[in-house]
């Protein structure tokens, strides 16, 4: 087992009608008046959630912030910026789903931050948050985790860049996760939640075995759940079990526990940032699209905790090099289960120059021998995305 550390001081309030306790975990770690809710396109206007959020505000003053997108950009997270400056407001409330929380994490180390924010995020040397306004989310949107983790992704468009950011600083104060925001969520978007939770799973257990027999069962548990509601959580989303259930098993895939004493691969989601930042795919497509074409071509490296994988969670049997083969054609069938298309050219036609563009993104930032072992080389990157056409 490797050595590792672990905090994680977000306060989860689990359940449905918990936001009566709103005010009061907003008091618990900010003393002054002024609030800033952070949302998206605007659902939750449509939906009366933001009435409701409003109602248990009337003891604060409240200022609001629209249209974070589903890849929150960065032009758009200054202008939030520049509005807590101008206003003095001390405390974020993020309403939404990863994107949304992903965004405020940005915003609530910018506001401080003298110089160029973008510097930050792509890591110049000395260049670094060192002090936050403090956020609180109420989660819409199971997939990302991000509403129990330290994390968070930011678009750039102009740039054709996806960069990530993250600390111990930018843990949220607390996440308020009710699951019967499932059932007013389209069918495509409880998809990705499906296919994001179970990506941030596999890249912390897909890679060689351990002797951390506590987190790869941990591991498994969460694929299993995710396979076992699929099914029933899109057909019955108003269902209060399956909806709780991918709910939390979006949470702890990515709220640090998975990671602990264990090697981490991460490739597949520093491919497919590429691909949302050029074509703008969706996020967890993008993952669906390169992970069976990753685990092919390291398919060396993987096959025995494939070979694991497919006898555990799938409950193949047989050859142990067959199991592992046939564990990839299953997970990529998952995810068609799920209507998520599986090759770069079932979302765009213009992907010619793709494989050679990100094979020279990768280079420029010198980012050869990623994954678990760090020895991902930059043909093999090229080879996948060839692969994923």
């Amino acid at each position: 087992m490797l050595n590792f550390e672990v905090q994680n001081p977000t306060q989860i309030i689990f359940g449905s009608n918990q936001l009566e306790k709103l005010s009061s975990y907003i008091k618990k770690f900010y003393s002054g008046s002024k609030i800033l809710i952070a949302y998206g396109s605007g659902s939750i206007e449509s939906s009366g959630l933001m009435d409701s959020i409003e109602k248990k505000l009337l003891d604060f003053e409240v200022f609001k912030f629209k249209g974070i997108e589903a890849n929150p950009e960065f032009s758009t997270l200054l202008k939030a910026v520049e509005l807590i400056r101008k206003k003095n407001i001390g405390f974020i409330l993020a309403v939404g789903g990863g994107s949304v929380i992903d965004g405020v994490k940005f915003i609530s180390g910018a506001i401080h931050y003298k110089n160029d924010p973008w510097d930050v995020l792509l890591r110049k040397e000395g260049c670094v948050f060192t002090e936050v306004v403090p956020f609180g989310t109420i989660l819409t949107l199971p997939a990302t985790g991000s509403e129990a983790n330290s994390g968070a992704v930011i678009s750039r468009s102009e740039l054709k860049e996806k960069r990530t950011m993250g600390g111990p600083l930018f843990f949220p104060t607390f996440s308020f996760l009710d699951p019967t925001v499932v059932s007013t969520l389209p069918k495509r978007q409880i998809a990705n939640g499906i296919v994001d939770a179970f990506m941030h799973t596999l890249e912390q257990y897909l890679t060689y075995p351990t002797d951390n027999l506590l987190q790869e069962r941990e591991a498994e548990g969460i694929l299993s759940t995710l396979i076992e509601i699929s099914d029933e959580v899109i057909r019955n989303p108003t269902s209060y079990k399956f909806a709780a259930n991918l709910m939390w098993c979006a949470n702890h895939a990515l709220n640090g526990n998975l990671r602990c004493g264990v090697p981490t691969d991460w490739a597949t989601h520093m491919i497919g940032h590429e691909l949302t930042a050029i074509f703008g795919i969706d996020h967890a497509r993008t993952l669906a699209i390169i992970a069976p074409r990753l685990y092919e071509v390291k398919f060396e490296n993987k096959k025995e905790k494939l070979t694991q994988y497919g006898k555990r969670v799938w409950n193949l049997t047989g050859d142990d090099l067959a199991i592992a083969k046939e564990a990839i054609v299953k997970t990529e069938n998952f995810f068609q289960s799920l209507g998520i298309e599986t090759k770069i050219s079932n979302y765009t036609k213009d992907s010619g120059h793709i494989v050679a563009e990100i094979r020279k993104r990768f280079e420029e930032r010198g980012w050869e021998n990623t994954g678990e072992r760090q020895d991902l080389t930059y043909n093999e990157i090229e080879q996948i995305v060839k692969n994923a056409l």
